[in-house]
């Protein structure tokens, strides 16, 4: 039997995209887990897709916050699907704190300036929420 967890990325920069996606694909490598990836690009789909979608469920989100449209990923109904499942990665520091705000504790500060310690950060978040902490060493 093969256990899954999903994850559902709410970002629209395609580069920051592949960093994360490439982490994600090193992480899968050594987990029992196969993960199905989820990725939305702007508020809309969120609506449309997540927040009306009475099956959606998700193990881990990463939740940016500006989208390609202009709008807000934070539409997203992060009381439903659980703080302690949210990752905030935006680039601007008061828009996770937005997010703290509605209960959020994970947070990793995006920094376009070097995008692979960036999605490093973000992977080494998702292994601690899929690890149990008895298996951990740090």
């Amino acid at each position: 039997m093969v256990l899954n967890k999903t994850i559902l990325i709410l970002e629209d920069d395609l580069r920051t995209l592949s960093k994360i996606m490439d982490g994600l694909f090193e992480l899968e490598q050594n987990q029992p887990f196969s993960f199905s990836v989820i990725v939305l690009t702007n508020y809309q789909q969120v609506e449309d897709y997540v927040n009306n979608n009475p099956k959606a469920q998700f193990d881990i989100i990463l939740l940016d916050r500006d989208c390609k449209l202009c709008g807000s990923f934070h539409v997203l109904n992060i009381e439903r699907f659980g703080v302690e499942k949210v990752i905030a990665i935006s680039s601007v520091p008061e828009y996770n704190e937005e997010a703290k705000k509605r209960g959020v504790k994970r947070v990793v500060l995006k920094d376009y300036q070097d995008l692979d310690q960036f999605a490093k950060k973000v992977v080494k978040e998702v292994e601690r929420m899929i690890t149990p902490s008895r298996l951990r060493f740090f």
